[in-house]
């Protein structure tokens, strides 16, 4: 990799953003996402710092202390039990009141015989959240006690894109369209609480600065003369020599050129995925009993149901459940051949696609999120009754290995065949 000169400093992007503390001095620095080596200069707190070469962040200035984030981690537990337990919507339906709350929809899933499927939600929309808090709440008390904080540290960055309790709002929205066609409904007291959870994970996520927190922790002496030995860590983002045991300085993580198979293990995520996407559309992933009667809905014919009453949310549901799951596909198939063929060509609109997918993929899990919500509106007799197709664990299934994938695929071998032509794959 040829040494980018002092010069590339000034072509880093310095944009102003939240109050927070300075960052450490001028140093060297490896980009995770392209492998560039440039010195970084000092970054203030209203800066950021993106990479010169593939225009990806390296640093945001924007931070909350600690005592701020421990804050919202208690706000945070204090309202999760009114948002899961408390009744999100409201239905008058034969003559019933009926409240839904999400805990009761996953249990519906549970109890109907898909655990698997149940579990998908859960950990979506309780367990990732719940994680969160309790990560926060580790650092505060793990500095105090004296305690190993590396794990939690490595797990917050990758445990962001894993907290959904935004998209399961929107499918609120949508299980309300959904229902209002058979029954009466209304808000209930839970989607307050529900809401300000919601909020309050974001702005939570948005302010966690896991590279300050390593750097608070655990400061680690960064290169200050430029090596070819010097790679950059995957968990940890600090730019270093392996020790004497091959990890990193910082996380104490195996420290390698390249992820290790990661083609492999993408290939494999992604062919599962095409795989079980097949059933997932073809099969029915809803059922609903009417007077008796038996009507069966693919995500396509739901969607054009959901059509007849509202175009607009069919829409977000037709992009969230059709669209990005097939363009996922076609973008990683793309992708990992445009590796194996050592493709020059086009290599900024690879790049525009993988950060893209990346972004997009968790909105996938809207149609079960929807799912989970009706079943515990409507599933009371033969009247009208409302259950989960097949199709469910393999459309779940295939969501969460599409962003296994992605997450898996090191976008440096994208760098190394446009370069020379002779792409460098795993250790």
């Amino acid at each position: 990799m040829a040494l980018k000169p002092k010069t590339a400093l000034n072509n880093a992007k310095l944009t102003i953003h939240a109050m927070g503390e300075p960052l450490p001095q001028a140093h060297y620095q490896r980009c995770p996402q392209c492998d560039t080596l440039f010195m970084l200069p000092v970054v203030k707190s209203t800066q950021s710092a993106y990479c010169p070469r593939c225009d990806a962040k390296l640093r945001d200035g924007r931070d909350w202390s600690l005592t701020r984030l421990g804050a919202m981690a208690i706000t945070m537990i204090v309202l999760m039990p009114f948002a899961y337990s408390e009744p999100l919507l409201r239905i008058i339906l034969l003559g019933t009141r009926i409240d839904a709350s999400l805990l009761q929809g996953i249990w519906q899933m549970a109890s109907q015989g898909d655990p698997i499927t149940a579990a998908m939600v859960f950990f979506c929309t309780v367990g990732a959240p719940g994680t969160l808090v309790a990560a926060i709440a580790y650092l505060w008390f793990g500095n105090i006690l004296g305690m190993n904080l590396r794990p939690v540290l490595l797990m917050l960055e990758r445990l962001k894109e894993w907290v959904m309790l935004d998209i399961y709002l929107v499918g609120i929205g949508v299980a309300s369209i959904k229902v209002s066609d058979y029954a009466y409904m209304q808000p209930g007291i839970g989607l307050v609480a529900f809401f300000l959870l919601m909020l309050l994970s974001i702005l939570t996520i948005i302010h966690l600065n896991v590279e300050q927190l390593w750097e608070r922790f655990y400061p680690t002496r960064p290169p200050r003369t430029p090596k070819a030995t010097l790679r950059v860590c995957l968990g940890c983002h600090f730019t270093g020599e392996a020790d004497e045991r091959g990890r990193c300085q910082r996380c104490h993580i195996p420290l390698r050129e390249r992820r290790r198979h990661s083609l492999q293990k993408t290939w494999a995520a992604l062919i599962a995925a095409i795989v079980f996407l097949l059933p997932a559309n073809l099969l029915p992933i809803s059922i609903i009993y009417v007077n008796g009667g038996r009507q069966e809905d693919t995500i396509l014919s739901g969607i054009a149901s959901l059509a007849s009453s509202n175009i607009a949310v069919a829409a977000i549901v037709f992009i969230a459940s059709i669209a990005v799951p097939f363009v996922k596909v076609l973008v990683m198939l793309t992708l990992l051949i445009s590796i194996h063929f050592k493709c020059e060509q086009g290599l900024r609109t690879r790049i525009l696609l993988l950060r893209f997918v990346t972004w997009i993929g968790r909105w996938s899990m809207l149609d079960l999120f929807v799912i989970a919500l009706t079943m515990s509106l409507v599933n009371r007799d033969q009247l009208l009754a409302f259950t989960m197709g097949p199709a469910a664990f393999y459309f779940g299934a295939a969501v969460i290995l599409t962003i296994l994938a992605v997450e898996w695929l090191d976008s440096r071998l994208l760098w190394d065949a446009h370069e020379s032509g002779n792409a460098r794959f795993d250790d």
